[in-house]
C-alpha cells in the first residue's frame, strides 16, 4: 500500500507533525502528515490532497521533493510503503481539520515526541 507523507519545513529549520486523533490507528502517536495514495493519482498529488484535507494548507505536488523511503511488512494486510517528501513553500496556515494536535519541531524536538514507528524511522534519516 503506497502512502505518502510531508516532512514541511519552516524558516526556522522545523518540521510541522500532527498528533494522530483517537480512534485511529496509532492514535496519540505524533506523524508527519499525510496518507494513503489513491488509484489514478501520483504520489505528489495524493500528497498535496492530504495535506490540504488534514491542515487546510495548499502545498503545490510541484514544490514537493522525493526524500526518503520506509517499508513496513505487516502479516494480516498488504505492506506498507512510505515516501517522505519535503517541502518549504506552502499558502494558508496549518489547522488541525480532523481534530488532531500539531506543531512545528525542531528534528531533536521531534525525536523525543511518541512517533509513530515508521515516522521514528524517517526522522532519524533527517540531517539536521
Amino acid at each position: 500500500m503506497p502512502v505518502v507523507a510531508l516532512a514541511l519545513v519552516d524558516g526556522a529549520g522545523r518540521l510541522l507533525l500532527q498528533q494522530r486523533p483517537e480512534g485511529k490507528h496509532h492514535a496519540g502517536l505524533w506523524e508527519f502528515p499525510g496518507g494513503k495514495v489513491d488509484a489514478g493519482e501520483t504520489p505528489r498529488e495524493a500528497l498535496a490532497r492530504e495535506i490540504a484535507e488534514e491542515l487546510g494548507i495548499v502545498v503545490e505536488p510541484a514544490d514537493c521533493s522525493a526524500m526518503l523511503l520506509a517499508e513496513e511488512a505487516r502479516d494480516d494486510r498488504s505492506p506498507v510503503v512510505l515516501m517522505l517528501y519535503s517541502a518549504t513553500r506552502w499558502r494558508g496556515s496549518p489547522d488541525g481539520r480532523e481534530g488532531q494536535k500539531w506543531g512545528w519541531f525542531t528534528r531533536k524536538e521531534a525525536l523525543s515526541l511518541a512517533l509513530a514507528p515508521m515516522d521514528r524511522e524517517l526522522a532519524k534519516r533527517i540531517s539536521d
